[in-house]
């Protein structure tokens, strides 16, 4: 069970669930927040019967963005102590990156701003039919700069344009035909569904998830010939994992 102040943390299986727990703040980010989170993770890279993370948000939305007292702080803080608070959130984006685990939003209600950056930054989103997802910061004189670069690997050059520099909220439905995110279920039986989502995805080998992952984001950037070597490399290791024996034992009974 969670002993965090901000999010709850619970182990279920082979999946670890990651729960944003202020509701009455409609799960806005602040820097405790951003350090569960980034602590949290650390305790699923360490646990290696996981296969998976959700990240959900307590209440009716996902994440609503900043903390007020936090854009409070912006406004009296210096160049370079400002820097240091968006690191600490770059810090997070590049962790869910490079975890071994695949990390799945569950997005009800509202993803905005911060939230939205946080949804985008996971491996994967599902959604409710009724969930919006936006980056406004653009109304304030803002700019959701760090996640630009998980943002532009998700949607087109424009679209990605388009979304930063309007600030419009977008629904479900919209972000799904551009992208951004990967299902969406209807309301009533959201649970339901994305339960039935996340076990079907550690139903799969763990061992190939994690490698999957993991070869994909880095060859990022990457020539296409060294791309290719590096996708031999993963290949070669693929084979040697006790999953891929299994599974071409389990082939060969088969057929």
């Amino acid at each position: 069970m969670s002993t965090f102040e901000r999010i709850l943390f619970d182990l279920d299986g082979p999946v670890a669930k990651i729960t944003l727990n202020r509701p009455e703040k409609r799960n806005a980010i602040d820097g405790l927040l951003i350090e569960e989170l980034k602590a949290a993770l650390a305790t699923a890279r360490s646990n290696d019967t996981l296969k998976a993370i959700t990240l959900t948000g307590a209440g009716k939305d996902f994440c609503s963005g900043a903390d007020l007292a936090g854009l409070e702080k912006v406004r009296h803080a210096g160049v370079m102590a400002n820097m240091e608070d968006a690191r600490a959130m770059a810090e997070l984006f590049i962790a869910m990156r490079r975890h071994p685990k695949m990390i799945v939003a569950l997005v009800k209600g509202r993803a905005l701003a911060g939230g939205c950056g946080l949804a985008t930054a996971c491996d994967l989103i599902i959604a409710e039919e009724s969930a919006s997802f936006g980056y406004p910061e653009v109304n304030i004189g803002f700019v959701p700069a760090m996640v630009m670069a998980i943002l532009r690997r998700s949607v087109s050059e424009k679209r990605a344009l388009e979304l930063i520099t309007t600030g419009d909220p977008i629904s479900a439905s919209h972000a799904k035909d551009i992208g951004m995110i990967n299902q969406i279920y209807p309301c009533a039986d959201f649970d339901l569904s994305a339960n039935i989502f996340i076990d079907k995805l550690v139903a799969r080998s763990g061992s190939a998830l994690t490698l999957s992952k993991s070869l994909l984001y880095h060859i990022d950037n990457l020539a296409f010939e060294t791309a290719i070597e590096a996708g031999v490399h993963v290949n070669g290791l693929a084979r040697m994992t006790e999953d891929c024996q299994n599974g071409i034992d389990r082939f060969l009974k088969r057929t």
